[in-house]
Parts: C-alpha cells; structure tokens; sequence
C-alpha cells in the first residue's frame, strides 16, 4: 500500500450528518474487537452489508480491464512479509485514561484536530522505522473510539502523521466530502481488515480493504476522498466494492480458506488506497498460518466482479444501509 505524494485537497465545508439520530449503540450482535466490548460499526453499517444479490455495476467490466486481472489476489499480511516479522497493519487497544497527545498533520485542513491516545504503547505499521505507510490504529475501549492515523512518527518527543480521523464505533456517520482519512478513500481502515481472530472463529461478518495501481479521481459513497491519476469514468473509484463470484469452487481449500472466500463472496472487498493490485489487508497477528496465506493467494483476481451498491444509501452522509 504505497500512498500518492500528493493527495487531493478539495475544498469542501464540514457537513453535519443527518444520520445523527441513527447512531446505533457501540454494542451489537458482531464480533466485538478484540479485547474490547466495542463492535466495529452498527450492525447496520455498509461495511456489514451482505452484496451478494446485488446487481453488478454498469462500470464493472472497464474497470476491471484497468486492473490486473490476471493475477491472484495477495494478501497483504502474514508471518513472513514485508515490514518486520509479522506483517499487516497491527491494532492497538487502549483505556480511556491513556495519556493522550497533540498531533502535528502535514494534511492538517482534512485531519481530526483532537488529541490522540499515541505513546510508547503505540504500534505502528511496519515499525516505527519503516518506509512503508506507518499507519497506527488505536481502539480506546472505554469509550468505543477509533482513532487512525497515516505515516505515522515521533520526531524529538514530538508526534507527527500525514494525516489522522477519529471515530465512534457507535455511529454510522461519516466524514465531510472530500476529506481524506489516515485512508486515501476517507474511511476507516479497521473494518477492512481481515483478522485472525474472527477467521479462527468463523465470524467475518463485513467487507474487506483492498488495493489497486491506477485509480480515478471520482469515489463513490460511502468513501469520501480519491487520490487517483485518471480523470476518466472507466477506471475505479475509491469506495468501489468487488464481489467474488458465488460459483467459485471451495473445493481443496481450508475450513479457513472457505471462511475468508465466502466472506469475499457475501460482503467482497472494498477498493481503499492506490497500491499493487489486489493486494488485501489484514492485521498484524503472529498467529496467522503460513498455509492459509498461501491458499488465499490462489484467489484469481478474474473471478470478481463490481457491484452497484447505491441502493444501499439512505443519506449522502451516513454509512447506514437500507433494509432489503
């Protein structure tokens, strides 16, 4: 995941969410974060939402012309590659009495200006010495809030990011149009990411983030940011969201396997940061097995497909979904 030099920094006015008398609980009925009684948005959020009736998008056969679709999918985690000895983008679980401090952004006018819980606790993508994205993901638990940050380091005692957004885990609402996140859709990372744990216990219940080479400069709902290079219509936007086609054979794969293959094919993948195509992001976990990385890179990337998830909307500024 490799992010552009220079985002776009579209002007926009903060937009008050009409979704703020939707704000579901920060309990519900999926998996709670590890270590936390927090879930990862309402159960009823567009991360969780099942696409596997949906039509498929009008776009979908152009873009995917514009991305490698002859190659396997990569999972962009694991206990061998990249950054350090384990690799994917690691989540750190704080209490509400963690110190917190003050950030400095080099994309101040599109970051949460609060103060974050970051310290010597914090881990970071990668490393703190890494090249690679540094992104830092704290969860703090007493309050259910999600705080993200992007190229993340401490220079002489002092924290510096290129970017960082914070959210309730309770709340449906999204951030104002064209602000980009410590994502370069504008959205969370932590509901992307594939985690050992729910693998283990067989309960992926929402989409998962992914990454691609060329991009447009258009995103669709819910994403609220693009970094892309194309202008045109026919290569993809951030917030697009892949399925896997339900008559992909499971057949010689892991129980494992089959859990991340059918989560692919009930909530598929989410198109989140310019990167190497296909490459999918999960968390940073010594546990995960050799074997299943080695199975999920065998998921042909020509056996997705786009869908059109705009009957899913109920507001331009709300991740809420439509019963169906």
């Amino acid at each position: 995941m490799r992010r552009p030099l220079v985002l776009a920094l579209a002007a926009t006015a903060i937009v008050t969410s009409s979704a703020a008398a939707q704000v579901a609980t920060a309990t519900s009925t999926a998996k709670p974060i590890a270590g936390t009684r927090c879930s990862e948005f309402p159960d009823d959020n567009w991360w969780h939402a099942d696409v596997s009736g949906l039509p498929v998008d009008s776009h979908s056969g152009q873009w995917l012309s514009h991305m490698s679709t002859d190659v396997d999918l990569h999972p962009d985690f694991g206990p061998s590659y990249g950054d350090g000895p384990d690799y994917g983008i690691p989540i750190t679980v704080v209490g509400s009495a963690h110190r917190k401090v003050h950030v400095r952004f080099d994309y101040a006018s599109q970051s949460d200006q609060v103060r974050y819980p970051l310290g010597g606790d914090t881990r970071i993508e990668g490393g703190r010495g890494s090249s690679g994205d540094k992104h830092a993901i704290v969860v703090d638990k007493g309050r259910c809030r999600l705080y993200e940050t992007w190229n993340t380091r401490v220079r002489k005692g002092h924290w510096i990011a290129g970017s960082g957004a914070v959210w309730s885990l309770g709340s449906n609402d999204l951030r104002p149009d064209g602000w980009t996140s410590a994502d370069a859709a504008g959205l969370p990372i932590l509901p992307g990411l594939l985690r050992w744990n729910e693998v283990q216990a067989d309960q992926v219940d929402h989409a998962i983030r992914f990454t691609t080479d060329v991009t447009s400069r258009h995103h669709l709902w819910p994403a609220r940011h693009d970094a892309g290079s194309q202008s045109s219509l026919a290569y993809p936007p951030m917030g697009a969201r892949f399925r896997l086609s339900a008559s992909f054979s499971t057949s010689g794969y892991s129980a494992y396997a089959v859990t991340v293959i059918e989560a692919m094919k009930t909530y598929g993948l989410v198109l989140a940061d310019n990167g190497s195509p296909w490459y999918f992001q999960g968390d940073q976990d010594a546990h995960w097995p050799a074997h299943l990385i080695e199975e999920l890179g065998t998921i042909p990337a020509s056996a997705f497909v786009a869908v059109d998830t705009s009957s899913l909307k109920v507001s331009d500024d709300s991740g809420q979904v439509a019963t169906r």
